[in-house]
């Protein structure tokens, strides 16, 4: 049928859809000529993922469209709306960090992801994208260290720990020049955008004046700042003339498997970087697609440099900005030289990919080989926790190829506060089913509890009542509460503890145990956060509100100053609520 099929596709540019034997789209991809990427497909050998990819194919649709361009904003729908299995860089919704120096009277400094929506509401300032948060965050502390901005969102009516420590001018109770503002916000756009001269040359005055002054330690403290200033700094230099905002990137594949490398220039020097490796389906379109798949979270600079396999005619009309694939110079050595760092990062790691893609794999058709199913693409994981029958929760993971799916991991607060393990599974897989039933969501190709006979009834007997028939598994522990059994409704299959297939089973186990251990710890802090705080007298239902909504958690309480409490608590609440935390705090570390 697929062959016949074939021969009606016409050589016009456009997007397929590839469907497993139930229907379901499992791969979308665009091309220039149809029939001629089809036809790669069923008459060309392939190896790891595209041949597993291929043997899956039962059929295929395809929509025509007038251009390139056109059908890669609908290849980037298509996917955006069926999530195919094989379609894994597409389905990343990472979004990237950046910094911004908000629009205030008095701006503040900030880590923000969502970007985009953050300049549609109203132009912000923004810096990036970095490598991740942890470098951002270091590098928003570093300046608040060096130029006393607010770290409120609103002024309080009094100054805080910031102003007494040096960190904020106390914009709260003073009337700051706005000529003093506009210079720091000025020598902080020049640091961000890779020119540290102002900063570098204050911290130097800063340094004379604390030794002068025999304040030895807080010039060493100011010493180590530099010395990270001027190590980042270093790695930063490029020989490029241009100030406008560039994005470089380069790749490396080895057929299996795709390294990109990125540099974002910002003032003719190198602010962030940014690499991931992706397994490899259509090796012709997958860094084109990875780039504009990429400034859907990120924002977009003036010029992107490219190497020679990427449509920069195509990206260029997508984004409407210059794309590049330099031949030669400065701007051809910096693509090579991302290429080369994308080389470096697949070979440190190729090792790993390879023993953690072929031991996933083998222990995910082991399972489903045991089992007797016809594929195993989906599985969902459920637990419970309580502590005596209180605060009563569940978790549910999901494991997509046999690996963790995160963003469709949920939580469920359970109804009822009692010790009824039965009741709560009935709970949860209502909840969950009925849910996917009335939103036609994805159904898994297996459910396991973690618990046995008893769990796995109640949960059938849910699903029986909704009409549905999914597979359903438990897992049997031994007396060291250790998994070494598969349970079904009609046998025990024992699971050898050195085998693949119990790795990832205890993989499994252990990824839905914690996730639903985190929430369960999290409702825990926040009940008996609201029992410590309705009994301290000055503390009603309004203050009780604000610090819920200000602290979180019992943690976060504990660890603010007497100086923050105040901000919600007139002073004296505030000591007495601080006393309390810490004879609590005393207690626990007793027990």
């Amino acid at each position: 049928m697929i062959l016949e099929k074939l021969k009606l596709v016409p050589h016009k540019p456009g997007c397929y859809l590839m469907k497993n034997k139930d229907g379901v789209i499992i791969y979308v991809g665009k091309a220039k000529d149809l029939r001629n990427r089809l036809n790669s497909y069923f008459h060309s050998s392939h190896t790891g993922k595209v041949a597993k990819m291929v043997s899956e194919i039962a059929d295929f649709d395809y929509i025509v469209v007038s251009s390139e361009t056109e059908s890669l904003i609908l290849e980037m729908n298509l996917i955006k709306k069926n999530d195919p299995k094989y379609n894994v860089l597409l389905r990343d919704d990472k979004s990237y960090p950046y910094i911004e120096l908000t629009n205030d009277k008095v701006p503040r400094l900030l880590v923000v992801r969502n970007a985009h929506l953050r300049r549609k509401r109203g132009g912000a300032r923004l810096f990036g994208p970095y490598p991740n948060a942890y470098a951002a965050k270091k590098t928003v502390n570093l300046l608040n260290q060096i130029y006393p901005l607010p770290k409120c969102k609103t002024f309080p009516k009094k100054t805080c720990l910031y102003y007494h420590i040096g960190q904020c001018l106390g914009y709260c109770v003073k009337d700051i020049p706005r000529e003093k503002i506009e210079a720091m916000e000025k020598d902080i756009i020049k640091f961000l955008r890779g020119d540290a001269s102002l900063v570098t040359d204050k911290l130097k005055k800063e340094i004379q004046i604390e030794s002068d002054n025999l304040r030895y330690e807080k010039a060493l403290e100011l010493k180590e700042m530099l010395d990270y200033i001027n190590a980042i700094m270093v790695k930063q230099k490029v020989e490029i003339n241009e100030t406008a905002d560039t994005d470089i990137f380069g790749y490396y594949t080895d057929g299996n498997y795709l390294s990109v490398f990125a540099f974002f220039v910002r003032g003719g020097k190198i602010a962030s970087h940014h690499h991931q490796i992706i397994a490899l389906i259509d090796s012709e379109e997958e860094l084109t697609r990875y780039i504009a798949k990429f400034y859907q979270k990120a924002i977009l600079p003036k010029e992107l440099l490219v190497p020679d396999v990427v449509d920069a005619n195509l990206l260029s009309d997508y984004f409407k900005i210059n794309v590049k694939i330099p031949e030669k110079g400065v701007k051809k050595k910096l693509v090579d030289m991302a290429s080369a760092n994308a080389k470096k990062q697949l070979e440190d790691k190729i090792d790993l990919l390879n023993k953690e893609d072929e031991m996933t794999s083998k222990a995910n058709d082991e399972l489903r080989e045991v089992l007797g199913l016809d594929k195993l693409d989906r599985i969902e994981l459920f637990d419970n926790a309580h502590l005596f029958g209180t605060y009563n929760v569940s978790g549910m993971v999901v494991f997509m190829d046999g690996r963790p799916a995160k963003n469709e991991y949920r939580k469920y607060k359970i109804s009822f506060n009692k010790n009824d393990d039965y009741g709560t599974m009935k709970e949860v897989i209502y909840r969950r089913y009925f849910r996917v039933l009335k939103d036609d969501l994805v159904r898994p190709d297996l459910i396991i509890v973690d618990g046995g006979l008893g769990q796995m009834h109640v949960a059938k007997e849910v699903l029986d009542s909704l009409n549905m028939r999914i597979p359903l598994v438990g897992l049997k522990k031994d007396d060291k509460h250790s998994t070494n059994a598969l349970l079904t409704f009609e046998r025990e299959i024992p699971i050898e503890k050195r085998s693949n297939l119990f790795h990832y089973l205890e993989r499994m186990q252990d990824e839905v145990h914690n996730f639903t251990i985190s929430y369960h710890r999290q409702i825990r802090s926040k009940g008996l956060y609201a029992s410590v705080l309705d009994n301290i007298e000055g503390i009603g239902p309004k203050r009780k509100q604000e610090l819920l909504k200000k602290f979180k958690t019992m943690e976060n309480l504990k660890k603010q100053p007497v100086q923050e409490l105040e901000k919600i608590l007139p002073e004296k609440v505030a000591l007495d609520l601080k006393e309390v935390l810490e004879d609590l705090d005393k207690e626990n570390k007793n027990d």
